[in-house]
């Protein structure tokens, strides 16, 4: 059986309001427009996961619902604490606690993308692989019953894809 992953970097945060607290910074219009534009990317049928794991942050928030928002059917969501600004680790731990078949997760870097290339069999020829800017989609398959079973190094990447690559 395969289980599959999809792994998005929120899309662009405003930093307008300095006294915002981090966690509760919005998406700037960039990010907006990118969220749209990844959700209509992701739109296409038998793509859409059946369960979605979002940090708690404003920007991940707003990112899940821009993504999901056109879809003829919305994942069960579950906005979970511990992705807010995650270490590879830790994504993996709720990764595994999940125990599903086809995931999306949505987090914040460094840690989704050291997840990602962690996870990864192998690196991807793409100048932002190693950096994963935000709105960055990558889409993981693995030869495990559930995402209780997925490990580092044992994902292929069937995607990988930045809202540069797609706009347009």
């Amino acid at each position: 059986m395969t289980t599959r992953l999809i792994l998005i970097r929120h899309a662009k945060s405003g930093w307008d309001d300095p006294t915002l607290d981090d966690h509760d910074r919005p998406l700037a219009p960039r990010g907006v427009a990118a969220a749209d534009e990844v959700g209509r990317w992701l739109s296409v049928p038998g793509v859409q996961p059946s369960l979605a794991l979002c940090s708690t942050a404003k920007r991940t928030v707003e990112t899940l619902d821009l993504i999901v928002g056109d879809w003829a059917e919305n994942p069960v969501t579950r906005y979970v604490p511990d992705l807010y600004l995650a270490s590879a680790p830790t994504l993996l731990r709720v990764l595994r606690q999940a125990d599903a078949t086809d995931v999306m997760m949505i987090g914040h870097n460094p840690g989704l993308t050291d997840f990602a290339v962690m996870l990864a069999t192998a690196p991807v020829k793409h100048a932002r692989w190693t950096d994963h800017p935000t709105a960055a989609v990558t889409i993981l398959h693995f030869d495990a019953q559930s995402s209780r079973a997925v490990d580092f190094g044992t994902g292929t990447v069937a995607a990988f894809v930045c809202p540069a690559d797609i706009q347009g």
